[in-house]
């Protein structure tokens, strides 16, 4: 079953950093739906599978994952 998330939702991720896996955390500030472009790249969603863009806690950075790669954490 896919796990739902929703916007504003505090949630972390594994990232790799060189060799080195890495959680990061972040906030979701859009859920996506449809496929859609960044940086001349089509991310697929679907009402049944979405994209969350998420802002990261530490930096400056948006990433955009599916809610299998995310965990909802607490602040």
């Amino acid at each position: 079953m896919q796990k739902k998330f929703k916007r504003g939702d505090h949630v972390k991720w594994n990232s790799e950093a060189g060799r080195v896996s890495v959680s990061v955390s972040g906030v979701i500030i859009k859920v996506h739906t449809k496929d859609f472009d960044v940086n001349d790249y089509t991310h697929h969603a679907s009402a049944d599978e979405p994209q969350y863009e998420i802002e990261s806690d530490k930096t400056d950075h948006v990433a955009m994952h599916k809610g299998t790669a995310l965990t909802k954490i607490r602040r």
